[in-house]
């Protein structure tokens, strides 16, 4: 190592004490030499025998949010550096670019058109082209503008479909599944009069979910926001008053369009009510557990409330059988949305538990599906700013402080971001504030940001693409994000890019 960078970093070695409190195999050269030989063997199986069999279910795995950098601190969460979370032992990596048209970095709304229906469009916008403006009262109206999903395709190809989300189902990311809209606020109609457009020829997100094709067909359908589906004059399941002003109650309105259609459908707002279905004798299913998201998982328990609200896996595991019953393979599109919203508060431990949880979600569903006829697909819509940083040792508590002091004498913690509401944990009007380790082991303990913002913004750089199944190896490399549904498409042989189609052999 040249002298300079040496000299760089002198002070942590003479402050750091470590010891070895027990020998292991890591510290063995043969260790290393071995486990490089393992991977070796496994690189070698999959470049000689890719499975390409056509996909008879997809899986799309959503982790709202999920930083490359989110990942490895949700390694070091769960115990050490060396571990990996259920999807990083897929076969296939690959690496998406997350730029909208009009801005660098995107947003959840412009993302979920690129990853759902294979086009990019403009931040705010969901499932609409770039020649739609955010806020156009028009534009989006004009079906010459409109992108359809892999919902959309696996529909017309005889799929049955499904969404699960930990936000409102009405949100940026679930959205992408089945709307057409120039905001993405517009989640009801009283949102659409708020900016000044009519909500009689812009229909609101909450009705094209129930009234329109693609999410009239959807099979499964469960998160939040039930306040989005029920007027301000009534009070939903936990007294919490609606927003919309037409006086529609969409969840009835879901009932009787099942009855309509006689078929066995179930509406369920808790997790006793899921909990107590004969999903074998369900065909459609609606689960909306919250008047607006789903609680955080961790605070599912610190807040004794994991018997009202089913966590994620919980809610795919129900989808999943769903959506199972019958042979005509499905495509279910799942979002761990509270990775990002924890992310957004600059509270670090709890988008860990997020993704945590997400990652047991996944390995749930590989589980119960074979890699030979089901594709699954781990990725994110974007990334954020946390960093790690500080040489803490290997043993430390990630969520936990540096293992030195900064420059000024006082500690930081080994995860901080470039901006948020953290900022206020960081300085005060003497300078930098000193935080003790018994602050970080506070779930809501905001860490340190640099810029001050009420919300933490999103980061712009890559994000990672993880895939298991058919036709997973054509998501290594860098792409564009608006590839991954062209890929979904044609390892299952629908939409577009079906082989019929002309466009690939």
């Amino acid at each position: 190592m040249p002298c300079s960078l040496r000299e760089d970093h002198s002070k942590y070695g003479s402050s750091r004490k470590y010891t070895t409190k027990n020998m292991s195999p890591e510290h063995t050269t043969e260790y290393w030499n071995e486990k490089a030989q393992d991977i070796l063997k496994q690189k070698l199986v999959q470049v000689q025998s890719p499975t390409t069999n056509n996909a008879k279910n997809i899986i799309m795995f959503l982790g709202d949010g999920m930083s490359v950098h989110t990942i490895t601190a949700t390694r070091n969460f769960m115990g050490d550096s060396a571990k990996q979370v259920s999807f990083e032992k897929f076969p296939y990596f690959g690496l998406s670019k997350t730029y909208c048209v009009d801005s660098k970095v995107a947003d959840s709304a412009c993302s979920a058109t690129a990853y759902l229906g294979g086009v990019k469009g403009n931040y705010g916008t969901i499932g609409v082209n770039a020649n739609v403006p955010r806020f156009d009262c028009m534009a989006g109206l004009n079906v010459g503008n409109w992108v359809e999903s892999i919902a959309q395709w696996a529909q017309n190809a005889g799929m049955d479909t499904g969404l699960v989300t930990t936000s409102r189902v009405t949100h940026a990311s679930p959205a992408g599944v089945y709307a057409h809209t120039a905001e993405r606020g517009w989640e009801n109609d009283a949102q659409i009069l708020n900016s000044n457009c009519s909500s009689k020829v812009n229909i609101d997100i909450a009705r094209q979910l129930v009234e329109w094709p693609v999410g009239r067909k959807l099979k499964v359908i469960m998160g939040g926001g039930r306040s989005n589906f029920r007027n301000v004059t009534v009070n939903d399941e936990d007294g919490t008053a609606g927003q919309r002003y037409d006086g529609r109650d969409l969840i009835e309105y879901w009932i009787q369009d099942k009855r309509s259609q006689n078929v066995k459908a179930n509406y369920v707002w808790n997790r006793k009510g899921l909990n107590s279905l004969n999903l074998n004798n369900t065909d459609y299913l609606l689960g909306l557990f919250s008047s607006s998201h789903c609680p955080f998982h961790g605070d599912l328990k610190r807040h004794n409330i994991s018997t009202l609200v089913p966590s994620l896996s919980e809610m795919t595991e129900s989808a999943l059988k769903v959506l199972s019953k019958k042979n005509n393979g499905f495509f279910l599109f799942v979002e761990g949305a509270r990775i990002d919203m924890a992310h957004h508060e600059t509270k670090a431990r709890k988008s860990l538990e997020d993704t945590e949880e997400f990652a047991k979600a996944v390995d749930l569903a590989r589980k119960m599906f074979s890699e030979e006829d089901t594709l699954i697909i781990v990725t994110s819509d974007h990334s954020h700013t946390m960093t790690i940083s500080g040489y803490p040792y290997r043993d430390e508590d990630i969520t936990g402080l540096a293992a030195d002091q900064a420059d000024d004498g006082l500690p930081y913690t080994i995860l901080s971001y470039a901006n948020g509401p953290g900022f206020d944990n960081t300085y005060d009007k003497k300078g930098r504030k000193r935080i003790t380790p018994e602050e970080t082991i506070d779930p809501n303990f905001q860490y340190l940001a640099t810029v001050p913002l009420a919300s933490e913004t999103h980061g712009g750089d890559d994000v990672g693409v993880f895939a298991s199944g058919p036709f997973a190896h054509y998501f290594s490399g860098t792409y564009e994000q608006s590839n991954i549904p062209a890929m979904m498409a044609k390892a299952a042989n629908i939409g577009t890019f079906r082989s019929a189609a002309g466009y690939i052999k």
